[in-house]
């Protein structure tokens, strides 16, 4: 080839690329977050996705322009439609795309890419971080696996799919009824209104790849217990054989606390002497290495961490049930958080941006976010676990259409929602897909199985099962109402004025919240999703009355700590689409009331002689 040809090679190659770079642009009609401009079509959330299970210098992130076409449920593509940004969902302004799906239709990727070297002659894993909801993928023109859930990680051993050399193919496959249909799917509608948004379709998390050895650790589980001083720690592992062992090293730093070697599926238990205990003040994490040893070799090495910290109930001095934290009672407070992004969607459009609402709420003074009906990407957690925020975590609901009591302790309207064994089925696989997905982050300290009665079915069952499953943790069984006795908290939904169930008839044996209060709603100009039918629980004009009837809020809560409540939850992190009642914009863009004074107010319920 000579040089004029190379030059010229090299030139359509860059166009080329630019071209296709240049064909992505967020849909203009929408109101957008200040990270949305940052947003790189050829790297896209290009940070490492899974912080509890790493290794070093081995995957490849596939996110960016992918080939995407929408077709009758039925039909392939014979060809597709345009590009789509991945890891945005197909309906967000940031995918490029902006189109509804809907029950009648698939949504089609596809996507070439070469194994990078550190990949390269090792097994090959493709790891999808969220894809709502049904999900296909073929590799190569070969089919290598089938998933449903839309708030789960999933990964197929594509190994045997692959050619030789050269470009690979994935293609994928995406059907979502969005509330036609009773899988899991939490705030999402065909019809937007009220407190329900838009459908979410699609892949919504990162996408890569990682050269594995054949025998590689799947997943950890550890499970501290600070008053043994002990942690637990077990390992799935692929590709075991006979002899194999596994090696748990604990680390503080550089200094090594304690190394166990157990056999291959057993659970070792490390001694962790003196335990730091972790806190909102005090986020300490210990350093994890796990490794699988064949004939005194490392087979396969990941690192992790984990937090010393404990969550409980214990009685006051008037008998009523606290929680508490690492033995001590500490009021949790904090936001409903649903995690939306106007630009993204479920996708915040940078790890910046998703930081940013952690950091805010923290300077605001909370100590706690619940995370409502709603699972977020593995680097959230993290960032919680790292800076010492407490999170509640719910179950995304779905199949709704029972009756909701939101009374205490009254025999009216609630009914259990009859599902069917289908739609019980996908419920219980993909809650405990989520639990035990979300198992080591000591950030977690609460599960809520349902809220509000949203497909609220076999209450005490699923409870129960939860409690069993977890019971390093406390189990919120039924949020805002259709109350049974099972579970460790009576829960209280109450709009706008703080209030509690009585601790002398509930708090004997559960603790007391107020799982939703608050929602007080300013409709800021040249911020709103849309242009009429905002809404809160009680509207202000300015941030001024705003703040003044929060302080009353807050006021009353310091009373309502001293008769028994353990924690509230105000009512919410941001606006979202026709929801006005964040403490900021649904673009992020205006912070409603002053963070120190809201700060002032809050750091007032932690005052430790509010409870004997």
């Amino acid at each position: 080839m000579n040089k004029f040809t190379l030059s010229f090679a090299l030139l359509c190659s860059a166009f080329g690329a630019f071209a296709q770079q240049s064909n992505w642009h967020p849909i203009k009609d929408r109101i957008t977050t200040p990270w949305a401009d940052k947003v790189d079509p050829k790297k896209p959330l290009p940070e490492y996705p899974r912080p509890q299970l790493v290794r070093d210098n081995n995957w490849q992130n596939l996110n960016g322009l992918w080939d995407y076409s929408i077709v009758a449920k039925a039909n392939t593509p014979s060809k597709y439609d345009g590009k789509i940004l991945v890891p945005f969902a197909v309906e967000s302004a940031l995918s490029g795309v902006g189109k509804t799906v809907g029950k009648d239709s698939l949504l089609w990727y596809k996507t070439t890419f070469k194994l990078s070297n550190q990949v390269k002659g090792k097994q090959v894993l493709l790891h999808f971080g969220a894809v709502d909801w049904r999900t296909e993928v073929f590799v190569n023109g070969k089919s290598i696996g089938k998933h449903e859930g839309g708030f789960d990680p999933f990964t197929f051993d594509i190994t045997t799919a692959l050619k030789g050399g050269g470009d690979q193919q994935i293609v994928v496959s995406v059907w979502d009824p969005t509330d036609d249909g009773p899988q899991p799917r939490g705030k999402q509608v065909k019809k937007p209104e009220g407190i329900w948004y838009t459908p979410v379709t699609g892949i919504w998390q990162t996408v890569w790849v990682e050269g594995v050895a054949k025998t590689h650790i799947q997943s950890t589980k550890q499970t501290p217990d600070i008053d043994q001083k002990t942690l637990s720690v077990s390992a799935a592992i692929a590709g075991v054989q006979p002899g194999d062992k596994l090696r748990i090293t604990a680390y503080d730093g550089k200094i090594r606390v304690d190394e166990q070697t157990v056999d291959a599926g057993a659970t070792a238990m490390l001694n962790i002497a003196n335990p730091k205990l972790w806190s909102p003040e005090s986020p300490f994490l210990y350093d994890l290495q796990v490794a699988v040893i064949r004939n005194n070799k490392a087979i396969d090495q990941v690192k992790s961490y984990f937090a010393m910290r404990k969550i409980s109930l214990g009685a006051d001095a008037n008998g009523v049930q606290r929680m508490l934290l690492n033995n001590n009672f500490v009021f949790q407070y904090g936001p409903l958080d649903q995690g939306w992004w106007p630009d993204g969607l479920y996708t915040p459009p940078t790890y910046e941006a998703m930081v940013y609402d952690i950091d805010k709420l923290k300077e605001m003074g909370f100590n706690m976010i619940r995370k409502h009906i709603k699972v977020e990407p593995a680097r959230y957690y993290t960032y919680c676990d790292q800076h010492g925020m407490l999170l509640w975590q719910d179950m995304p609901s779905g199949d709704l259409g029972n009756g909701w009591e939101n009374r205490p302790g009254v025999i009216d309207r609630a009914t259990d929602q009859n599902r069917t064994p289908e739609s019980e089925g996908y419920y219980r696989k993909e809650w405990n897909a989520i639990m035990n997905e979300l198992h080591n982050y000591p950030s977690i300290v609460v599960w809520t199985p349902f809220n509000e009665a949203w497909g609220q079915f076999k209450t005490v069952e699923i409870s129960e099962w939860t409690m069993k499953k977890d019971p390093s943790r406390l189990v919120n069984s039924a949020s805002g109402g259709n109350f049974y006795t099972t579970g460790h908290i009576v829960d209280l939904h109450n709009y706008p004025q703080p209030a509690t169930p009585r601790p002398d008839i509930f708090g004997k044996t559960t603790a007391v919240v107020l799982g939703e209060f608050g929602g007080l709603g300013w409709p800021v100009e040249g911020h709103n999703w849309q242009a009429n039918k905002n809404w809160g629980y009680q509207t202000f004009k300015n941030g001024e009355d705003l703040l003044k009837r929060y302080v009353t809020f807050t006021d009353r809560l310091q009373e309502l700590i001293k008769l028994g409540l353990s924690a509230a939850v105000y009512t919410q992190t941001t606006d979202v689409e026709g929801e006005v009642n964040g403490f900021l914009t649904y673009d992020r863009k205006v912070i409603k009331m002053p963070v120190e004074s809201l700060r002032k107010e809050n750091v007032k319920l932690y005052n430790p002689a509010l409870v004997k």
